[in-house]
């Protein structure tokens, strides 16, 4: 398995990975919210973000992605792992990825999340993150980098 950065070659790929991943976990996908997916490269890479894949046999395993929100922060997001790839450490990977890149880069990352994702809360407070507010279905967390 490797995590690799976005190219174009991956463009339908990874979003049809990242709408399945929600699916499969019954999350709708929102043509609105989900917009970013439909130019990785322009609304990542060329924003001063990434966006990471984790490559198995030529398939998407996993993603996770740094987005620009200007001013030195940064928002973690589209962390996700294909089901019979959970348990072997490949989200701690991704997410790792995506926060070397932040701290490399932004001066504040900032992500959210559902409630309901306690593995990821857990992770993102083990890694130092700090709960700002809850509203709408969502948690949020800060860091300062």
């Amino acid at each position: 398995m490797n995590i690799i950065p976005f190219s174009p070659e991956y463009s339908e790929k990874a979003k049809s990975f990242v709408i399945g991943v929600l699916s499969d976990e019954g999350f709708v996908c929102d043509s609105l919210k989900d917009s970013d997916l439909d130019d990785i490269e322009g609304n990542y890479i060329e924003n001063g973000g990434a966006f990471f894949l984790a490559i198995d046999d030529g398939e998407i395993a996993g993603s996770s992605a740094v987005r620009n929100l200007g001013s030195g922060i940064c928002e973690i997001k589209r962390l996700y792992v294909k089901k019979e790839f959970r348990g072997r450490g490949l989200g701690l990977a991704l997410f790792r990825k995506a926060l070397e890149f932040a701290e490399m880069n932004y001066s504040l990352v900032r992500l959210k999340t559902d409630p309901s994702l306690k593995k990821a809360i857990s992770l993102y407070l083990g890694h130092g993150f700090i709960r700002v507010k809850e509203e709408d279905r969502a948690v949020y967390f800060e860091k300062p980098l």
